[in-house]
């Protein structure tokens, strides 16, 4: 009894080149995407003025490195540095307010200020930045 034998198998095609284009895809599109998230409208940030001289007049709040605050030179805690700010407010409308942070100190003690004091009614909130070297 003679037995057929199967018919012989080519040579199994390589994926190598798949696999290279692939590659070639995936550092393309990494490449080209953006990774950050983007806002649904138009966002244009606020334009600092460094080297500019600071305006005068008006209040200013100082912000230690531990978050000690202080108005115009004599330290206070926060309830009485609000309720002050809310009288010379309620006095002079357009009362400029300068917060003077310390490098140091923690953007989550600045930033809830300045929101506070925007709420007492104040439409003009100067931070102080020294500016970098160019």
């Amino acid at each position: 009894m003679k037995l057929a034998r199967p018919p012989r198998r080519g040579a199994p095609e390589t994926i190598v080149a798949l696999i290279d284009v692939v590659f070639f895809l995936l550092v393309f599109f990494l490449l080209v995407g953006r990774m950050d998230a983007t806002a649904p409208f138009e966002v244009t940030p606020p334009v600092a003025l460094t080297g500019a001289d600071l305006p005068g007049g008006g209040a200013t709040v100082a912000i230690a490195a531990d978050g000690a605050l202080a108005l115009d030179g004599a330290a206070l805690d926060r309830a009485p540095l609000m309720r002050v700010i809310a009288d010379r407010l309620a006095r002079e409308p357009d009362l400029r307010v300068r917060i003077n942070a310390h490098a140091a100190a923690p953007l989550s003690g600045v930033l809830p200020l300045a929101a506070e004091i925007e709420a007492l009614g104040a439409s003009d909130i100067v931070l102080v930045v020294t500016p970098g070297p160019p």
